[in-house]
């Protein structure tokens, strides 16, 4: 009898993956959730288990904010010079022509009217994923024009901000100035007895924040963005101490007033609505 014997093989038949088409699903930054797209769309892009916002374009704000087929867009003629021919790992204009290509925008920034719920409004967007939002000489051209255009006609200006970037690096002196200049159209436009409402939109952070995103009548955030001039980690390592829970973020800034609401998106809607009707 022989000590060892041949083992006997099972055979196993493993069926081929099947073809699952992709771009279906999307994991949750926030909790790790895998949501089916189309229900994350019905609920307004926002996680249905964490509450956690994703980041929408100019055109799913648009989509989600406005009355369907209202919004007229203004101004978009105007498109972006290299004043000052900036080099780096890449030129500006090849940054330009590749968030372009990747957003389908010419710039950060759309403006034009809309309606909310029938209540006309002239609306500024401005959008995260085109050089993180920031604001060169056409973004601050495109939201002066928007306000004033609003002065003249007697109506209020929503300005939804997602600007991470604050003023542009590409365009020195140019950028900053517009800083200055959306500030003095809010000024004038608030003279004239006007409204403006602006809504701050995860990341909405430097000279963005220090100019037209916080000189809203009212001032509403959505949850957990983060909002200020300077990141916390570069504060914390200048200051050499460690920040409080959640500083920066919509909840901390409305505890300590610098923000009048925190309005989850699926609510913004007929939270402006009711605002316009109010004070409109």
């Amino acid at each position: 009898m022989a000590l060892f014997r041949k083992p006997k093989y099972i055979k196993v038949t493993v069926a081929k993956k099947k073809n699952i088409p992709g771009g279906l699903w999307t994991k949750c930054e926030g909790c790790g959730e895998i949501i089916y797209n189309k229900k994350l769309e019905e609920n307004f892009y926002v996680c249905p288990k964490c509450n956690f916002h994703f980041t929408l374009g100019i055109k799913q704000r648009i989509d989600t904010l406005l009355d369907r087929g209202s919004f007229k867009e203004y101004y978009d003629d105007l498109e972006t010079l290299d004043p000052l021919v900036f080099r780096g790992p890449k030129t500006y204009l090849e940054k330009l022509n590749q968030d372009q290509a990747i957003t389908g925008l010419k710039e950060a920034a759309i403006v034009g009217e809309g309606a909310i719920n029938k209540k006309k409004c002239a609306f500024g967007f401005t959008d995260s994923r085109f050089i993180m939002g920031s604001m060169g000489s056409v973004v601050g051209e495109k939201l002066t024009r928007i306000i004033e255009f609003a002065t003249e006609k007697g109506l209020p200006v929503i300005i939804v901000s997602g600007s991470g970037g604050g003023a542009r690096m590409y365009e020195g002196m140019f950028s900053l100035m517009q800083m200055a200049k959306t500030s003095a159209a809010l000024a004038r436009h608030s003279q004239k007895g006007g409204l403006y409402i602006s809504i701050l939109t995860n990341p909405t952070m430097a000279g963005v924040l220090a100019s037209f995103a916080s000189l809203g009548d009212i001032i509403i955030a959505e949850p957990k963005a983060l909002i200020g001039f300077t990141g916390p980690r570069v504060i914390e390592q200048t200051i050499r101490q460690k920040l409080p829970a959640g500083f920066q973020r919509s909840e901390f800034l409305l505890e300590h007033g610098l923000i009048d609401m925190v309005v989850n998106r699926k609510s913004l809607r007929e939270v402006l609505s009711g605002l316009l009707g109010y004070l409109g």
